[in-house]
């Protein structure tokens, strides 16, 4: 590990701490890592410039996971494996939502490199609506988890005006 890892992975533990919320950041991380490695993997075939968008949508996709996680972890820090209490399960949603989202970066890895494996898309190709459509589904669960977080602001206010 490097001055560079080193710094990354305090300021890390910073903003996300070292329980749920950093875990489900960090197998977002990893599935997004993922599809970028199979991507790779199709340089110089025709398959590469239709996914490439989609790439690039999942990756656009890091900071806002980062923005929830290090939110989660300020209204609700998380040093072990327990998800944080909250009244009406908020944070549980949240965790489920950023979970869910990671697996499905996973999925779309895994969509990329199934697609790779079928050769040529030269008349057309289903694939590339395959791994969209997983990419949909990151994207959808990104935005579940942003509305989750707004929801989880807006109870802790209410919680700070009944007090």
């Amino acid at each position: 590990m490097g001055l560079k890892d080193f710094l990354q992975s305090r300021r890390d533990d910073a903003e996300l701490g070292k329980g749920v919320w950093r875990r489900a950041h960090d197998r977002f991380l990893r599935g997004i890592d993922r599809f970028h490695q199979v991507l790779e993997r199709l340089a110089g075939t025709d398959m590469i410039e239709l996914v490439v968008p989609s790439a690039n949508e999942l990756a656009d996709l890091i900071p806002r996971v980062r923005a929830i996680a290090m939110e989660a972890h300020r209204i609700a820090p998380s040093m072990d494996t327990d998800i944080p209490y909250s009244p009406n399960g908020t944070f549980s949603d949240i965790h489920r939502a950023l979970s869910r989202a990671g697996n499905a970066a996973a999925l779309c890895a895994e969509a990329l490199a199934m697609a790779r494996c079928f050769g040529d898309c030269s008349s057309g190709c289903t694939r590339q609506v395959t791994v969209e459509r997983r990419v949909q589904t990151v994207v959808e669960h990104v935005q579940e988890a942003e509305g989750l977080i707004a929801r989880a602001l807006q109870e802790q206010q209410d919680m700070e005006l009944v007090s």
